[in-house]
């Protein structure tokens, strides 16, 4: 089962956006994550940056990949929950972390962390609808 029938099984809120506007999304956000957080990885490859700034973007793509696999392959929403929070507190840690070196890096998260703030109570309605 791919992620979007899994997605139309769950009891969603009325104000859930369809199954097929998150490929578009995350697409254009994949983009800019790709983007940013390469220049940031390049940057400490380089000796330009500390690894630590580049800490919150590290666990930011960790936990990102995970989401999908626990979210509709496990099928484990509370733990996706646990996820998504994770992902939306090191996008908030990464651009304060960036913000002093490279302010557009900063600023570029700022529709991936408007997504993310939308998904992660999108995704705590589900849990909670779905238990």
């Amino acid at each position: 089962m791919n992620e979007a029938s899994r997605y139309l099984e769950y009891i969603q809120p009325s104000w859930a956006p369809p199954a097929w506007l998150f490929g578009p999304v995350w697409s254009v956000l994949y983009v800019l994550i790709a983007i940013s957080f390469g220049y940031v990885f390049y940057k400490v490859f380089k000796g330009e940056l500390a690894w630590l700034i580049a800490l919150p973007f590290a666990i930011n793509l960790i936990a990102n990949a995970s989401f999908t696999p626990v979210q509709f392959g496990l099928n484990n929403l509370p733990l996706a929950s646990v996820i998504i929070v994770i992902v939306l507190v090191t996008i908030v840690w990464a651009m304060i972390a960036i913000w002093p070196h490279y302010k557009w890096v900063a600023l570029l998260q700022i529709p991936y962390l408007l997504w993310v703030s939308f998904a992660t109570i999108l995704q705590f309605t589900i849990t909670y609808l779905n238990q």
